[in-house]
């Protein structure tokens, strides 16, 4: 056990080491997990054994649950709107027709299986949601035409459409669908798929509204409770869970949400190293030895992919748009393809379906192929089609983005002898550069205007310009003992010096100080010493 920890702990040091280097040299972060993960496995040189297909596609598959579902979370809908019916239609039209044009050059060009040609199709039919973002945040790469938009809604929802062939591609091998079940199958996976998520983020809005968390984090781990929800239950009935997650994601994301920002920030922490994981694990589960006997049959489908499959489909979607070129050979070219692929991939090898070839390493080449070229390459092509925007900024097209504001809030109650008390906000001179933002009178909370009368046990919120690092303010903590000299005086009565004392914690309450303040045993005291 021991062992274990101290090996999952260098590992995950080692991926963040690795993203740090694979930034600077251009290499996709994701990438530098996959080798590291082949650097670890049986082929590699620490040589862990391990080749159990069960047990990796379990826990791919729900770091998959988590990557979809934040996927969701941090798509801007307001920036996806102008591009949305382009996105879907890529996402579902665009995956199938892709799956379609793969299994054709496999089956009479590289004389594959009609069956097997169709599954490794659908398998590698889907961009990859974690590249494209990966790629897009981490170049700043600032597109005109919110073509970073349509790359993110589209990469976030084609991988349910994916495993929707895959799932129909293997029970067709198995013999298992029939006129009337394949409609059904049609039926349940994209109905079931819709409504459980819909109804999955409805149920959470309004359990986080009705419902308080007792703590912090509690809210942060009701989500998660609600994402594995939004997968479990359609996929109970046949559904697509994969796609129940990401809409639940999807109207989550862009919903009002109390403590949102602390949300993201854990989603974003959980997100990362669940992709470290997923792509780590593949990269172990992979044996290098066996890439050679598969390059030239991946390479081929690689290529025709690339520059055949995925072209074609983009350019017939969007033509209608009128989308530009430029913009389109930009799509075309971002496409690459990724965990879900592979993680499909070993659905294949564990599915009863009888295959000629091995899909699982024939779809390894292929994401190692596109994550290397294409993904190194968006950014120059990204310049080189003039899709390059100075004014844009990418990050505004996710809803994790939040600006720095540097604004701060203070709180006070108006006391009787206040000279507030009983004037109108009009009246009053507010300090410099501060507004007053609400207004908290017993239950009651509004936003006042200026003929908002104030009165004694008000408690105001003020908002004013933030300072960043001030030379000079040092704070730290200090409680008053039984024995100690402040106990029981005054705040005017303590030396000066340079120390001041700016707060005062009294058990549940906060107090400014001011000169009659008198200090008690247990107070804890914020005291800033300038002198420090």
């Amino acid at each position: 056990m021991t062992q274990t920890l101290l090996l999952a702990a260098a590992v995950i040091t080692a991926c963040v080491i690795f993203s740090k280097i694979s930034g600077k040299l251009g290499i996709p972060a994701l990438l530098a997990f996959i080798i590291l993960g082949m650097f670890f496995g049986s082929d590699g040189i620490v040589k862990i054994e391990f080749d159990n297909y069960e047990f990796a596609e379990k826990i791919c598959s729900t770091a998959l649950i988590f990557i979809m579902f934040y996927g969701g979370f941090g798509t801007n809908w307001q920036q996806a709107k102008p591009i949305a019916a382009r996105a879907v239609l890529l996402s579902s039209l665009g995956t199938v027709a892709t799956a379609g044009l793969v299994g054709v050059f496999c089956r009479y060009v590289l004389n594959i299986a009609a069956l097997e040609s169709f599954l490794i199709g659908a398998v590698i039919s889907s961009t990859d949601a974690a590249s494209v973002f990966s790629i897009l945040r981490s170049k700043r790469l600032n597109l005109r035409d919110n073509t970073a938009s349509l790359l993110e809604l589209e990469s976030g929802s084609n991988d349910p459409f994916s495993y929707m062939l895959t799932v129909i591609a293997l029970a067709l091998m198995n013999g298992e669908v029939s006129g009337g079940s394949f409609v059904y199958m049609l039926f349940s996976q994209l109905v079931f798929a819709v409504l459980f998520g819909a109804l999955t983020a409805m149920f959470t809005m309004i359990f986080l509204k009705k419902v308080k968390p007792s703590a912090s984090g509690f809210d942060a781990i009701f989500i998660v409770s609600a994402a594995l929800a939004a997968y479990a239950l359609p996929t109970a009935l046949g559904g697509n869970g994969y796609l129940s997650v990401y809409i639940t994601g999807i109207i989550l994301g862009n919903r009002r949400i109390n403590n949102k920002q602390a949300l993201v920030h854990f989603f974003d922490g959980a997100t990362a190293l669940m992709q470290m994981l997923l792509f780590f694990l593949l990269g172990l589960l992979a044996f290098p030895s066996q890439l050679p006997s598969v390059a030239l049959t991946s390479l081929c489908i690689a290529v025709f992919l690339t520059f055949v499959a995925r072209p074609i489909a983009v350019f017939v979607l969007l033509s209608p748009f009128k989308s530009s070129l430029r913009q389109q050979l930009l799509v075309a070219w971002s496409g690459m393809r990724g965990a879900a692929s592979i993680v499909f991939a070993i659905m294949a090898v564990i599915n009863p379906a009888v295959t000629d070839n091995d899909i699982f390493h024939i779809v390894f080449f292929i994401v190692l192929f596109s994550i290397l070229l294409q993904g190194s390459l968006i950014p120059l092509a990204a310049r080189k089609t003039g899709m390059t925007d100075p004014l844009a900024d990418v990050m505004k097209t996710f809803n994790d983005y939040i600006d720095k504001v540097p604004v701060q809030f203070i709180e006070f109650e108006i006391s009787p002898s206040s000279p507030w008390s009983g004037k109108s906000v009009g009246e009053i001179v507010l300090p410099p550069d501060c507004i007053l933002v609400l207004l908290m009178r017993g239950d009651e909370k509004t936003v006042p205007n200026g003929k908002t009368v104030l009165e004694t046990g008000d408690k105001l919120i003020l908002s004013g310009r933030a300072a960043g690092e001030i030379e000079g303010v040092n704070l730290y903590e200090k409680q008053v003992g039984m024995d100690d000299e402040w106990s029981d005086k005054a705040v005017c009565d303590i030396p000066a010096g340079e120390k001041l004392i700016i707060m005062i914690k009294r058990s549940d309450d906060i107090i400014i100080p001011r000169g009659d303040t008198v200090l008690r045993e247990r107070d804890i005291l914020v005291i800033n010493d300038a002198g420090n």
